[in-house]
């Protein structure tokens, strides 16, 4: 495991998760624009840093973009939201963990870091954070099966987002989409599960 790596991933996701923090204690609709910098962001790496290919990421980010807006950013979906973030945050860590520690067999070949052993552990955990998440801050978020749809909808859809913006990068020969964030790869590599599970939630937060 390469810890130089690994120590710059956690200084940045402390500080992203400090930022988002923040925002939300203080105003909570707040969280809209903080996620549209991510957005323009995004697109600068795609601009400036893929060489060709560019439409489609574009189009990709541009879908992302009109499902996230349309989410109504009030204190009725807080703790859903927050519930939406737990699950990719989580999911990404302990996929990323798991997967360095105890991953031997590969599962994709385009994105040949990831492998089984890494996501059923991200699943696992991600899921079993999900729950305790609704135990521990008695939401009004009732779990039955809709919200364990939700759950595992929204684990699968962070993982497709990974591996479609990995598909993005071998397309263009790119080992990080940039150096924007150092030991992330880039905002695009650390946002990519949000990107796509984003879609999901759009749809689905109306089923919790």
């Amino acid at each position: 495991m390469d810890y130089k790596n690994f120590s710059l991933r956690l200084i940045y996701s402390i500080i992203i998760i400090f930022f988002y923090s923040i925002v939300l204690i203080t105003n909570f609709s707040h969280v809209f624009y903080l996620i549209v910098l991510i957005y323009i962001l995004v697109c600068f790496e795609i601009y400036y840093y893929f060489n060709k290919y560019k439409l489609i990421p574009f189009i990709y980010v541009i879908i992302s973009f009109i499902f996230f807006y349309n989410i109504n950013f009030t204190y009725q979906i807080v703790y859903s939201f927050n519930l939406f973030i737990l699950i990719v945050i989580s999911f990404d860590i302990f996929s990323y963990l798991v997967g360095n520690f105890f991953g031997k067999n590969t599962l994709t070949k385009f994105s040949p870091n990831k492998t089984i052993e890494g996501f059923i552990g991200g699943i696992l955990v991600s899921f079993i954070t999900a729950i305790l998440f609704l135990y521990y801050f008695n939401t009004n978020i009732i779990i039955n099966i809709y919200s364990i749809l939700f759950i595992i909808l929204i684990i699968l859809s962070a993982f497709i987002g990974d591996l479609i913006e990995s598909y993005f990068k071998r397309k263009n020969n790119l080992k990080n989409s940039s150096k924007i964030l150092p030991g992330h790869g880039g905002v695009f590599d650390r946002f990519d599960s949000f990107l796509f599970s984003i879609i999901f939630y759009s749809i689905s937060s109306n089923l919790l």
